[in-house]
């Protein structure tokens, strides 16, 4: 089991080399390369660091240093005031590490504005709660399993950090300095999944200090992590999994999809088989056992991408075949690559200071996929974890005339539409755009990218034209190696 909420999608970019080091308000830069898992792109950018209080009521204790990226403005000199704050998922993914994945959706706005990008506390280069033996995460089958594992994590971070102050509400503050550091009034925000939780409390926190927010995947402040992780993924693969299930040549060549699963599943928790295959990072040949657990993180991972998903048919097709190879060396290449991203102690200090007091069991999802296994692992888990707070409000919805674009996936599997529609409800000056046919993390998808850059410079969600989005389609169910049917 793992508790993932964000897997990005891999596009890949790099931008013109940045200029020779320079400052920034207070603060001084130097030249930096971004990259990010998976990738061979290098994002050339600006980093520094500021120092603060890990503690914020004691100023005189142990300090964080924040790793902050700056790529600057195309026009430099002539840039907007307002730079661009890129918000990363997770909880526990680094903004600086992942920027290089989501680098085109900034296309146009890099023309004119800075983009800044700060390593929330608790990840990548600001005190990174990164436990030892990651992988060891996505293998807690069972509640016990999960408690011990956060016992373990807790131990070793413990050294280096007080983890009762790794929550949003410190993140937005950390932001509000970094701000002010710069010397920017007014900034802007660029949240993608868990990241726009975090914009919607910096906006009720800072309103002054906000000029636009933008929700990619979006998390209402109702949300509680965990409770419909479950529900919405079985939503996403009937929705994905439907469109072979009506499709009578699909269904001759592969069969239903839905079906396969189930009996694969039923097959690995009865007799999971020894599959040799070659490790898809490194050639290596490999011989392990493969679970239901294995497949279930495939399975949940591959969703938040249409073209992964579109893969799995074939997979499952192959599998009730007694060919194992394919599923495995590709539940080993997601399993190992989240891993390394997330910094696990970072999200356990998110989610239970802020929703694991709320996590309840759905006794309807017991037959789902994933069943209630993410719920029972997150409550072991913060049984044990030391807790901060949230603010009195925190539950409230973010309620302003802050001019909003937020953007949905038909096929995510993790911030439905619907999630999008929620919070639109309570922004006058919103629009929510929902991509055909698309997973989790749209922001770089088709003409999104120029939409963002037009809703930046005008403020005006509603007048945008979205009908470029028109042009997006499905990703059809692989039906062979090669591909899809014509």
């Amino acid at each position: 089991m793992q508790h993932r909420w964000l897997f990005p999608a891999l596009i890949l970019a790099a931008c013109a080399p940045a200029a020779q080091g320079r400052p920034l308000g207070k603060l001084e830069f130097k030249p930096c390369a971004l990259s990010a898992p998976l990738s061979a792109s290098v994002v050339q950018a600006q980093c520094s660091t500021l120092a603060v209080p890990e503690n914020p009521k004691d100023p005189q204790g142990r300090k964080i240093n924040l790793r902050i990226g700056w790529i600057p403005a195309q026009q430099d000199t002539a840039a907007e005031p307002d730079p661009v704050f890129m918000l990363a998922g997770g909880p526990g993914q680094s903004a600086l590490d992942s920027y290089p994945q989501v680098q085109p959706a900034f296309a146009e706005i890099v023309k004119k504005r800075n983009v800044i990008l700060v390593d929330q506390r608790g990840t990548g280069g600001s005190n990174p709660l990164q436990c030892a033996n990651p992988a060891e995460s996505m293998d807690t089958d069972s509640p016990q399993a999960a408690g011990d594992y956060a016992r373990s994590c807790m131990a070793q971070l413990q050294k280096k950090a007080d983890l009762r102050f790794y929550t949003t509400g410190d993140a937005i503050a950390d932001l509000d300095t970094v701000r002010q550091a710069i010397g920017a009034d007014r900034i802007d925000l660029v949240g993608v999944s868990y990241g726009t939780r975090v914009a919607q409390q910096y906006a009720a926190t800072y309103p002054q200090h906000t000029r636009a927010i933008v929700l990619d995947g979006v998390a209402p402040n109702s949300l509680v992590l965990g409770n419909e992780f479950a529900q919405n993924l079985e939503h996403a693969l009937d929705l994905q999994f439907g469109r072979c299930a009506r499709d009578a040549a699909c269904t001759q060549k592969l069969g239903d999809p839905r079906q396969r699963l189930n009996a694969l599943m039923k097959t690995l928790k009865d007799t999971p088989p020894t599959v040799s295959f070659r490790d898809p990072a490194t050639g290596e040949a490999r011989q392990e056992t493969l679970h239901a657990g294995d497949v279930a993180v495939l399975v949940r991972m591959s969703a938040y991408l249409p073209l992964m998903t579109a893969t799995l048919p074939l997979q499952f097709s192959e599998a009730a075949q007694g060919r194992y190879d394919t599923l495995a060396a590709t539940a080993k290449m997601i399993g190992g690559s989240l891993a390394d991203a997330m910094a696990m102690g970072m999200q356990l200090s998110v989610i239970c200071a802020e929703d694991g007091s709320e996590l309840k069991a759905d006794p309807s999802q017991e037959g789902s996929l994933l069943g209630n296994a993410i719920i029972e692992g997150l409550k072991a888990q913060c049984a044990v974890w030391p807790k901060g707070t949230r603010a009195a409000n925190f539950r409230k919805p973010l309620s302003t005339d802050v001019p909003a674009l937020l953007l949905s996936g038909e096929f995510d599997p993790v911030t439905p539409p619907r999630y999008g529609d929620e919070v639109a409800k309570a922004l006058p000056n919103a629009r929510h755009l929902v991509l055909r046919g698309q997973g989790h993390n749209v922001i770089a998808v088709g003409c999104t990218p120029q939409l963002l850059g037009k809703f930046l410079d005008g403020l005006e969600p509603r007048a945008l034209d979205g009908k470029c989005l028109d042009r997006l389609t499905d990703t059809p169910p692989f039906t062979g190696f090669y591909g899809w049917d014509p």
